[in-house]
This record gives structure tokens, sequence and C-alpha cells, in this order.
């Protein structure tokens, strides 16, 4: 697909890099972009059989050539969209066997028109749209985790450490995901080659700003998961104190049972309480004395 940025982006059959006066963008499969390569003029011979692992741009002595590793963010740990890109000053070629790149710029299509059309206001758009819906995404997994804290305060753990451990995977990925697009803006805003408007550069600038807040907001959500992850493990840690508090009273108000019931239960022929008839309720009095004189102490110590 070849595209004429003007207004908007206007759709062309083909079209002459060499000749073209206004700025283009074109997306290509790898077939078409080793057939055609050498019309774009770039003076490269940009490697895109070996696998893509990140998103980053290199400076060359005529071009500016890259990759794009972008998260799904219906499924943030699921597969990344990889394609590569290469631009001069005449226009920009994305090189996509995914369809990622021709999703984006439809995207671009149906909501952009511009009063000052340029190939910096383009790219610029193009890495607003990756990152169109991200503030929504971290707006949900803040709120997912508030709702989890008090959950988790109301004694209704059910079984967070997992859907934690998503969540706190799933904000790794995107914090690496943000450095790649940070260290691209500076890449860009850099101009090593004088492809853009000095005037234009400031796109690249705004960019690069708003990555850094998505991205501090991502390491913040991130510390949150760990201290909701504590504040988990400080309730499991109360729930079993409690536990071994009920355990220990039980056992220590069983201990002087226990000592009766083995002390008379030696069955000596000389024991004198054995020969009189009271002895057996009187027992039983003394046991409940016992129990109910432990009880009100641990009560009086709030232990119960």
């Amino acid at each position: 697909m070849y595209y004429i940025i003007k207004n908007t982006l206007e759709q062309r059959k083909d079209i002459h890099p060499k000749n073209e006066k206004e700025k283009y963008v074109a997306v290509l499969t790898t077939e078409e972009w080793l057939s055609r390569s050498s019309q774009f003029d770039m003076g490269i011979e940009l490697d895109i059989t070996s696998e893509i692992h990140s998103t980053k741009a290199e400076v060359n002595y005529d071009s500016l050539t890259g990759t794009f590793s972008i998260p799904d963010r219906k499924d943030i740990s699921g597969e990344n969209s990889r394609f590569a890109f290469a631009l001069d000053e005449k226009g920009i070629v994305f090189i996509d066997d995914s369809g990622t790149a021709e999703k984006i710029i439809q995207g671009i299509i149906k909501t952009k028109r511009w009063t000052k059309p340029s190939l910096e206001r383009f790219i610029y758009d193009f890495l607003e749209e990756i990152i169109s819906i991200d503030q929504t995404i971290l707006e949900r997994f803040d709120a997912e985790l508030d709702e989890m804290e008090d959950n988790i305060l109301a004694g209704n753990e059910d079984n967070y450490p997992k859907r934690l451990s998503e969540i706190r995977s799933n904000l790794r990925d995107m914090r690496i995901h943000y450095e790649q697009l940070e260290d691209l803006g500076q890449e860009l805003e850099e101009n090593e080659n004088n492809f853009f408007s000095h005037d234009n550069v400031r796109y690249f600038h705004l960019f690069t700003q708003r990555i850094v807040r998505l991205h501090d907001t991502t390491a913040a959500l991130r510390d949150y998961t760990a201290q909701i992850r504590e504040l988990y493990q400080s309730q499991l840690d109360i729930k079993q104190n409690r536990i071994m508090t009920i355990l220990t009273i039980v056992t220590t108000i069983f201990m002087p049972l226990t000592l009766i019931a083995g002390w008379y239960g030696m069955n000596f022929k000389y024991m004198p309480e054995l020969e009189y008839k009271a002895s057996y309720p009187i027992v039983i009095a003394i046991s409940m004395i016992i129990v109910i004189v432990s009880l009100v102490f641990f009560r009086k110590k709030k232990w119960l």
C-alpha cells in the first residue's frame, strides 16, 4: 500500500520515491521490499530476515532504520506484533507481513486531519496510535488492584497471588516496551541526519514526554502489586497467628485437665480419693472451674 501525506493520507496505487514532491508512506511485505528496495534510494540493505526482538532505531549514513515489537493490548503477555521500517527525508517505508502497520495507518486515516501535514506529524501520530489506549489499560489495572486490596483487607483473599503475578508480568512487559519507545523517540528527536524540520522535531519531544509518564505510571503500579502481595501475605500470617493462638489456648486449657486425668488414672491402691462417693462430681466441678477461669483469663488478656 502507498500513501501521500496531505491533509490526510491519500492512497495511491504506486509511487516513484525519487520523483515524488510530497512525502510518502509505503507499507510493503518482505517480498515486495526485497524486489523494490532499490527504488527508494535509501542506500541500505535492511536485514529483515532475522527475528525482531525489540523496538529500536539505528542511524545510517542516508537513512534511519529500525524495528517495532508491539505487545497486543488485549493479551499483553501474548505474541508481539513485529515489523521493520526505514525512512529518509522523502518518506517512510514499513516492511510488515503481519498487517499491524496497515491497521495503525487506517486508524490514522479515520481519526486525523492535518492543517500542516508533514512526515514528522505522521510519524508522531503513528507512534501515538500505538499507545492510544494505554492510559485506559493502566487505569483498569489500578482499579483492579484497588479492588483487590479492599477485598484482602475484608478477608476475601480468593486466588489473588495468581492474578497479581499476571498483572505484574503484564506491567513488566509494558515497562520494557515504554523504555524501548522512549529510546526510539529520543533517536528521532536527535535528528542526526537532519531528515526532519527543526520546527517539527517538537512532536517527538511531546511523544517522549508522554512515554515517560506512562513508564512512571507503570513502574508505580508494579510497586503497588508488590505492596498488595505483601498485604496478602501479612493477612495470611495474621490468620495463621489466630489459628495458632486458638490452638495454644485449647492446649493450655486442657493441660491441667490432662494432668488430673493422668494423675487419677494411675489407680494406686492407697489413693483415698478413689473411695469417696463424691470424687467423680468433684473432679468434674474442678475441671469446669479450670476451664471457666482459663477462658475468663484469656478473654481479659484479649487473647480470645
